[in-house]
């Protein structure tokens, strides 16, 4: 088990991440998922750095936590906060990232990356093959948890809710959803395309221990996950993160353009000083 970070190494960590993936974004050529990491750049911080029973230096550890990351466009945010924790070389990730022969591609692949539990990228997949992860572990008797990360988009489709809804019915309460509420889609806003709201409403419909936080909160981050139950307890439980897409940079903020993209040089040193201003304040 990790030593705890505190809420402030937490929130640094968190600050350099952000740093990172703005760097990556300004000397990668192709379009990076900026919007949404930026969105789960805190939530990836406190999975990686407090929550995971993970060791990088033992990767297979069997009592390790398991991480599926269903909105697997996400990838990179994961690669380089995954980096901050040891597991890979962050230069690395810059020089190959994208490449054709890159272990660092734009969905993560297991088989490329020991360490990474689950390959993804086709939204509104990730929760059933956390419930079946989660359901084996019981069925074992292992005592270790499953966590997984989804995008609020991809709850419009109907294979998340069949998961949920066979996860309360296992009483799997080793699995952990968490949802990065920034409601945006790709194109669109969520609210605009299916109604969601009351969108916590509809996990305890299903019959899961719901927690909402605001998901650039470390503090009540932390809490959240502080506050989740044993993990031989019988009702799986959701971490629903109000968030903003493009969080930390003005001109990303909730701006559908910022889904993914490029930086140039000045959109890069205006957001680097944008961070590093919000970090030097904090």
């Amino acid at each position: 088990m990790q030593t705890k970070n505190s809420v402030a190494q937490l929130e640094d960590l968190a600050y350099e991440l952000r740093q990172k993936l703005l760097n990556l974004c300004g000397v990668y050529e192709g379009a990076v998922h900026i919007g949404g990491d930026l969105s789960a750049a805190d939530i990836f911080t406190v999975l990686y750095h407090y929550a995971l029973n993970v060791d990088p230096k033992d990767i297979k550890m069997p009592a390790r936590d398991r991480f599926v990351l269903s909105k697997g466009h996400a990838a990179v945010c994961m690669y380089i906060c995954m980096a901050l924790r040891g597991f890979f070389d962050y230069d690395e990730i810059v020089r190959t990232y994208g490449r054709l022969d890159s272990a660092y591609g734009m969905h993560p692949c297991k088989v490329q990356l020991p360490g990474v539990e689950c390959s993804s990228g086709s939204l509104g997949h990730g929760l059933s093959m956390a419930v079946g992860m989660a359901l084996s572990a019981r069925q074992k008797k292992q005592s270790h948890r499953v966590f997984c990360l989804l995008g609020d988009g991809e709850t419009c489709e109907g294979s998340v809710w069949e998961a949920a809804l066979s996860a309360s019915s296992y009483k799997l309460g080793n699995l952990i959803a968490l949802v990065d509420r920034n409601c945006q889609m790709m194109t669109s806003y969520t609210e605009d395309v299916v109604t969601l709201e009351p969108y916590s409403d509809k996990w305890i419909s299903f019959g899961w221990n719901v927690i909402e936080c605001d998901g650039h909160d470390m503090s009540q981050l932390v809490a959240a996950v502080d506050s989740i139950p044993p993990a031989d307890s019988q009702k799986p439980t959701v971490l629903i993160c109000r968030t903003i897409k493009g969080k930390g940079v003005s001109f990303m903020e909730r701006n559908i353009f910022w889904h993914a993209g490029s930086l140039s040089e000045a959109d890069m040193k205006k957001a680097l000083q944008e961070i590093a201003q919000k970090r030097g304040s904090r």
